[in-house]
């Protein structure tokens, strides 16, 4: 995974230290000095919150992951994944002069994001107004949701809009104003703003990864004179206090999700899981089930396919929901990248060592995590039978069509996902 650009700072300030400590006089260590007391108001809450996050969603783990040196860095990982994405809204987030950032994804990888999906968000004010405009590009989608409060009385119209279905010109530009009301005589593209949405949630998604063009768009609000004084001590108060609630609810709101589906019984096997309460979108369909893995096995799922469906995916997690890395491993698959076999039956192997096949999952060195799947806008919401076999007999489990991937192959594959990957853009 990529590591935080705020990181490079503490790498030169730790490689200056291990310079130094050899020079030091060997002596017994002494006690920590007792935490300097700051004079800026909300910054000991939220060192004293951060103090023992880590050990707290190690606390909601099984004891053998809770013991496991590689899982606790992990997790501490996780912390900071989650101190990051939300230090970046702390900073950047604002109504009045309002932009989208990177969200959850493949650096801030929390709650599973979709290998496809690059994820942004914009904070807004419900008793605003905003323009939304830019080019709609071709993206299998492209899709801007309403982020309002649970049970929230949110109004009638939309809760989202879809770029691909909004009016654009010759060149594919939208222009979008979105208000608590239309303004009377206003004949342009309207989006009902909710009096009670304080952002906006855009997913990218993508299944041709080289082809499909991004979508550009900018956000301006209008009721507003375009300009940003500088900020209050008061707002950066408020902004710094808030913090650490939302570090706390992301860093802990998926960290048992595996084990929990584990306790349940859902191992090499799936059921539906509905996220449409947790901000997952309206018409997509979840099934999701841990898998466990020896070296020397195989899973296949294998399912019918809708005979029409907008996107379809299949995944996989750790243990802890952090999406397996899919820049550098063949670890995801969607429609343009996972054929079904002659009978129409979609079959993906999910293995810890190269099956040679085409449709394989690569774990990357988890033997176990999660599968989740998704179908989106489809006629019919299969869920996939799971069967482990030994990877010796995986052949005889396939079809006899099924296809060879030579390992200089699929180093090429590897790497023109990521160049695809990597080529999209973050910010």
């Amino acid at each position: 995974m990529a590591k935080p650009r705020f990181l490079a700072p503490l790498a030169v300030l730790a490689a200056g230290a291990a310079a130094i400590l050899p020079l030091v006089a060997r002596a017994e260590p002494a006690a920590a000095p007792p935490a300097p007391h700051s004079a800026v108001p909300g910054w000991n809450e939220l060192i004293g919150k951060l103090a023992d996050l880590p050990d707290r969603m190690l606390a909601r783990l099984p004891d053998a992951m809770r013991n496991d040196p590689r899982v606790q860095q992990e997790v501490a990982r996780l912390a900071l994944e989650s101190l990051t994405s939300q230090g970046l809204e702390a900073i950047g987030g604002d109504a009045d002069a309002p932009e989208f950032l990177p969200a959850i994804g493949y650096v801030f990888n929390i709650g599973q994001p979709n290998a496809d999906t690059i994820y942004r968000s914009a904070r807004i004010d419900g008793a605003g107004s905003y323009r939304l405009r830019g080019k709609a590009g071709s993206l299998n989608q492209a899709i801007i949701a309403q982020v309002v409060p649970r049970n929230a009385e949110t109004g009638a119209g939309r809760t989202h809009i879809d770029l691909a279905k909004v009016k654009t010109d010759k060149q594919g530009r939208f222009d979008v104003l979105l208000s608590r009301e239309k303004p009377k005589g206003y004949r342009g593209e309207w989006w009902e703003l909710r009096p009670q949405a304080y952002r906006l949630m855009m997913r990218m998604v993508s299944a041709d990864w080289a082809k499909e063009q991004a979508p550009t768009i900018s956000i301006e609000r209008l009721d507003k004179p375009v300009a940003r004084p500088r900020r209050t001590a008061a707002d950066l108060e408020a902004r710094l206090r808030a913090l650490p609630a939302m570090v706390d609810m992301m860093a802990l709101m998926f960290i048992d999700h595996v084990s929990k589906l584990r306790a349940d019984g859902y191992v090499n096997r799936v059921k539906t899981f509905d996220m449409t309460s947790t901000g997952g979108l309206a018409g997509q369909f979840y099934y999701e089930g841990a898998y466990d893995l020896a070296d020397d096995e195989a899973l296949i799922v294998e399912s019918d396919v809708p005979r029409t469906c907008r996107y379809r995916s299949l995944i996989l997690t750790n243990d802890l929901y952090e999406t397996t890395d899919w820049y550098n491993n063949h670890s995801s698959l969607n429609q343009a990248q996972a054929a079904p076999d002659k009978d129409g039956r979609l079959r993906i192997v999910v293995a810890n060592r190269d099956p040679g096949v085409p449709n394989w999952l690569d774990t990357a060195g988890h033997n176990r995590g999660l599968l989740q799947g998704r179908w989106m806008e489809c006629d019919s919401q299969p869920v996939p039978t799971v069967t482990k076999v030994k990877l010796v007999d995986l052949r005889q489990h396939l079809p006899p069509e099924t296809g060879t991937v030579s390992p200089e192959q699929r180093q090429e594959i590897i790497r023109a996902r990521r160049a695809a990957q990597v080529q999209r853009p973050i910010w």
